[in-house]
């Protein structure tokens, strides 16, 4: 079984931006623990970033097939990115939408997803450890559809 786990614009500032929004960890910190937990789960990762929702579709559009499931982090793209959200839904793998912060807690803009309404579920407020749980929630989705 292979995730692919999806970050996009300023997360790769993590351990630099806002500690009281996104706390202090960095991608390489919290892409280490994803990878142990994926260990421990017997699951293939593989892990991409971009600031450009572009490189983001492209990364999909070429991975997509030999992928079980997604954990993607759009940043902010989640309020705005209609071509993200349209790959997403050709793609026709589950995925599990991560968010650092509670983004129903922050400014009104915020609160909005273009993606939730796709996806298996939304974890929001967790900071590093939403990608833990989103995993792990995704793996066992999985296992119950009959991936290995």
């Amino acid at each position: 079984m292979k995730v692919l786990v999806i970050n996009g614009p300023n997360l790769n500032m993590l351990g630099k931006r806002d500690a009281d929004q996104y706390g202090v960890e960095t991608l390489d910190q919290i892409s280490h623990r994803i990878s142990a937990k994926a260990a421990e789960l017997d699951v293939n990762v593989e892990f991409f970033q971009s600031n450009h929702e572009g490189s983001i579709i492209d990364f999909l559009q070429s991975n997509f097939e030999n992928a079980s499931g997604i954990l993607i982090n759009p940043g902010a793209l989640t309020h705005y990115g209609i071509s993200l959200r349209d790959c997403l839904s050709d793609v026709k793998i589950p995925f599990i939408e991560i968010h650092l912060s509670d983004i129903h807690e922050r400014e009104e803009f915020r609160r909005h997803s273009m993606i939730s309404d796709l996806c298996l579920a939304q974890i929001k407020g967790h900071r590093g450890d939403g990608y833990i749980m989103g995993l792990e929630r995704l793996v066992d989705h999985l296992r119950e559809q009959g991936q290995t």
